[in-house]
């Protein structure tokens, strides 16, 4: 996964299908909002984001900044 972004969205990417979640940066990390990720950027964007994806990106970037300097959290 690799996670971009700005101090008011992340970009979520695995393996070249992006999902963009809102949020706030935060000290410490991101707070992102789990109902703005409703669809992939393009070219995916017909493809449905469904509750299991959106789970699997959210599992996905928690694992990743457990423990850094910049620990994502999603509401």
């Amino acid at each position: 996964m690799k996670i971009t972004g700005t101090s008011s969205y992340v970009m979520l990417d695995i393996e070249g299908k992006k999902i963009r979640a809102e949020g706030e940066m935060v000290v410490g990390g991101f707070v992102a909002e789990k109902s703005t990720m409703k669809q992939f950027e393009p070219p995916y964007e017909s493809e449905p984001v469904t509750d299991a994806v959106r789970q699997h990106y959210i599992d996905e970037a928690v694992k990743k900044t457990q423990g850094s300097h910049m620990v994502m959290k999603f509401v």
